[in-house]
């Protein structure tokens, strides 16, 4: 989408906000727990004062089956009497008949009708809530019917009155706390959706600033090293590598445009000299305009070659190997062109060293390294490949004697097309260093550069190329 569409993009309805499901998730999720809080609060409260009731009342009837068959009717008739002139609030509910409906004894005038009649089978038609009037109040009664051996009706209950007033009372109170989650569940959604749109404002308009162009916009951080802070650093990191990465490429491309640009002259100059000249000159030029093409051509190819390394487009290609003989015959390579030079060659390597990476690639690296060693040591200068493992890592160090590198120079050695002022008058073209640091990162190390001999004149050039074992290293598993 392009930049002005970006900034004229309409705002997302409220409904279709992620900070309004955010919203709504929080509101509901206040809601549920109020609801499971009032349950419990109701279960423990109104439904204990229930339960309560009817363990009292299932107690009463025990004690009256009991006594009974103890002392047959007149023993229910003295309990009876006894209980009832305890009652001092007058809470208790008897009412005891023969079998024919006559009233024997209790505090209840009249049997209601769905406890009247034959006895039921089924325990829960034991028990009635009812009204009844008691001394010319309406009140609410929870009763429970007995039938005694001898056919007598046995009434139990309890005056319930209040008891429901108790739970009218909570009923009303739960109903006030479940409105004043309500309005707090609105205004906490409120409050957290506008929370979620400033928090993450700044780094929508960051986005919205750099797909307009302006790649030097930054997501701001509030400091609190929140994750809002954390996702800002992440896409300021993100958006420093694009920078990055963009200037390499307008650096490459102008190295290439610069570095390219004498070659292609040079050979057209002699083409066209050509045109006019004898045979033997018009060999010669056509020869060197070729020579030139190959150079053209290497350049291109070192390029795509770091390109593949830098996008882990090699990857597929990572296979354990064995280092050592790997290190051998980069050493045979150089030993001949070392001594032709008068330098020589010495390895310091172990037995085995095993790994996970691209053996093409890694033999190209060490080979730029023990090139550039021979290329910049004086005569009669000696050269050091040595190679160890450092815990998960394995360390490749190629040592000269040359003039080495200032550590102004030492921090660009890696750029593509870079060229330090001692090396300007050799043969090259910047990139060695450049693919030795993208095979580096490759294979989850880095290319490092120092002093070989500090505090001496020259101090020669110590390159370490720092990689990982990888996974497969020590087993001998799979490729990647």
């Amino acid at each position: 989408m392009p930049a002005e569409e970006l900034r004229r993009a309409p705002v997302p309805r409220l409904v279709e906000s992620a900070g309004f499901r955010f919203a709504v998730f929080f509101a509901v999720m206040f809601l549920l727990g109020g609801v499971a809080y009032s349950g419990i609060v109701w279960w423990n409260t109104a439904g204990g004062l229930d339960r309560q009731t009817d363990a009292a009342i299932r107690a009463d009837v025990a004690s009256m089956t009991a006594r009974f068959r103890e002392a047959g009717r007149e023993g229910v008739l003295d309990a009876l009497a006894l209980r009832l002139a305890r009652d001092g609030d007058a809470q208790d509910l008897y009412r005891l008949t023969d079998s024919a409906g006559r009233h024997l004894a209790g505090n209840l005038d009249a049997t209601p009708d769905e406890l009247d009649g034959p006895p039921p089978e089924a325990e829960a038609l034991r028990w009635l809530r009812a009204p009844l009037m008691r001394e010319g109040l309406l009140t609410e009664a929870r009763l429970y019917r007995s039938d005694l051996p001898n056919g007598d009706r046995l009434i139990v209950g309890r005056d319930v009155e209040e008891r429901l007033h108790l739970r009218q009372l909570l009923a009303r109170g739960l109903g006030w706390a479940a409105l004043a989650a309500c309005l707090l569940a609105v205004t906490g959604a409120v409050l957290l959706r506008r929370a979620l749109q400033n928090m993450l404002r700044p780094a929508a308009e960051t986005v919205t600033a750099i797909a307009g162009g302006d790649l030097s916009q930054r997501v701001p951080l509030s400091g609190r090293d929140d994750e809002f802070d954390r996702l800002g650093r992440t896409l300021n990191a993100m958006l420093d590598r694009i920078g990055t990465l963009m200037a390499g490429i307008r650096g490459v491309s102008d190295a290439i445009a610069h570095d390219l640009r004498t070659p292609v002259a040079r050979a057209r100059g002699r083409l066209e000299e050509a045109l006019e000249a004898d045979p033997e000159t018009m060999r010669r030029a056509v020869e060197q305009g070729i020579a030139d093409l190959d150079g053209m051509i290497r350049i291109f190819h070192a390029v795509l070659r770091i390109t593949e390394a830098e996008a882990g487009a090699r990857r597929a290609a990572f296979a354990p190997l064995d280092l050592t003989p790997l290190l051998a015959d980069a050493a045979e390579l150089y030993e001949a062109i070392a001594e032709s030079r008068g330098v020589t060659l010495e390895t310091a390597l172990p037995p085995g060293l095993r790994m996970t990476g691209d053996r093409d690639l890694l033999l190209q690296a060490v080979a730029n390294l023990l090139d550039n060693a021979v290329k910049f040591s004086p005569a009669g200068g000696r050269i050091r490949l040595s190679a160890e493992a450092a815990g998960p890592m394995v360390r490749i160090t190629v040592a000269d004697e040359g003039p080495g590198l200032p550590p102004a120079d030492r921090a660009r050695a890696g750029e593509r097309f870079f060229r330090a002022d001692n090396a300007r008058a050799t043969p090259g073209y910047g990139l060695g260093l450049s693919l030795v640091r993208a095979v580096a990162g490759l294979h989850g190390g880095d290319l490092i550069l120092a002093d070989a001999h500090p505090g001496q004149v020259p101090p020669g050039l110590a390159a370490t190329l720092s990689l990982d074992v990888g996974p497969a290293a020590g087993s001998g598993g799979a490729a990647e």
